[in-house]
């Protein structure tokens, strides 16, 4: 019961005042209990209570992980993919909430430093959304192009969304896919990442925290549980933890990892197993770090943008001079 107030208080340090819901569940486990022939309450009728209350409102739940599951919406739980990445929605039902997993898409080219997000072009994107976007693009901006023109054009979407999204917790997914793409290395897919993202690359906390892993937890576990799946979150959330049993005797078996990150260098380098390294790696070691790399091809695009012409610009040759023949 202590278990039950604590994770509907969303606080391991913490436990619900709503007394209402608490004597619910016991309502429910009493009756349960009189009906194994039990003299008391124990802790299978408890939970069984719980299990109850989360099957009477997971239909929605189930809809949305069956079109996971059949390949109707698409989301890779195995391999790697540049510029692609695991992100956590959450849908909340009033009193009942669940999350699963969203594929967040970057694309990047040469542009004028402008990150596009297309959910909010298209009016489907709400204001503390559009803020996360706005953070993230100018954290490297201000990483990767202090120097020199910021000459990249990119696009990030939240694939297969057809309703408003809105809050900043995938702002550390989507700048995880951007750096993806622009160093042109895999981020794994058996990782699903949360976690909102300032303008000095820290990661701060973000809510539901357990819905969102267990969101990922239960497409993997369906599609069997290799070792290699889990979850990044911020480190800030941690006392917030009050996962499920079945998710915690996953993560005893080493089938099922949870991490929590601080920066998103640490983030990165969970999600492509290559060192995050710094933006002065740009030269000879380019290669061996993604934030080499990263800066690297932004120095590549710079130097693009300033061969290209001007707007309304019109290159003309240099005019000839006349010949003279020495006599």
């Amino acid at each position: 019961m202590l278990d039950f107030g604590s994770r509907a208080a969303g606080d391991t340090r913490k436990i619900t005042a709503n007394i209402d819901h608490l004597f619910e569940l016991l309502h429910e486990a009493d009756h349960r209990a009189r009906q194994a022939g039990n003299a008391a309450i124990g802790i299978d009728a408890i939970q069984g209570a719980i299990d109850a209350q989360r099957h009477r409102a997971g239909r929605i739940r189930a809809e949305v992980q069956e079109a996971i599951l059949r390949g109707k919406v698409l989301i890779d739980t195995a391999g790697a993919a540049v510029g692609q990445v695991n992100g956590l929605s959450v849908f909340d039902l009033g009193d009942f909430a669940f999350a699963e997993p969203v594929r967040i898409t970057a694309t990047t080219r040469l542009g004028e430093g402008q990150v596009i997000d297309i959910q909010r072009e298209v009016e489907l994107g709400g204001a503390i959304h559009s803020k996360g976007v706005m953070i993230l693009s100018s954290f490297l901006a201000a990483r990767f192009s202090g120097n020199l023109p910021h000459s990249l054009a990119a696009s990030l979407v939240f694939e297969q969304t057809y309703g408003h999204v809105d809050g900043d917790s995938a702002s550390l997914a989507e700048l995880c896919a951007l750096l993806s793409s622009l160093a042109d290395v895999p981020i794994r897919q058996g990782f699903a990442v949360t976690g909102s993202i300032n303008q000095l690359g820290e990661v701060q906390p973000i809510g539901a925290v357990n819905e969102k892993i267990e969101g990922f937890f239960d497409i993997c576990q369906a599609r069997g549980l290799s070792g290699e799946h889990g979850v990044l979150i911020p480190a800030a959330n941690v006392d917030h933890l009050m996962l499920r049993d079945d998710v915690l005797a996953a993560a005893a078996a080493g089938k099922f990892h949870v991490y929590a990150v601080r920066t998103a260098d640490e983030a990165i380098e969970l999600l492509t197993g290559m060192a995050a390294g710094l933006p002065q790696d740009a030269g000879v070691g380019a290669q061996l770090t993604l934030n080499g790399r990263v800066a690297a091809r932004l120095r590549d695009l710079a130097a693009l943008r300033r061969e290209q012409p001007r707007p309304g610009q019109i290159k003309r040759a240099a005019p000839s001079r006349p010949k003279h023949n020495a006599h």
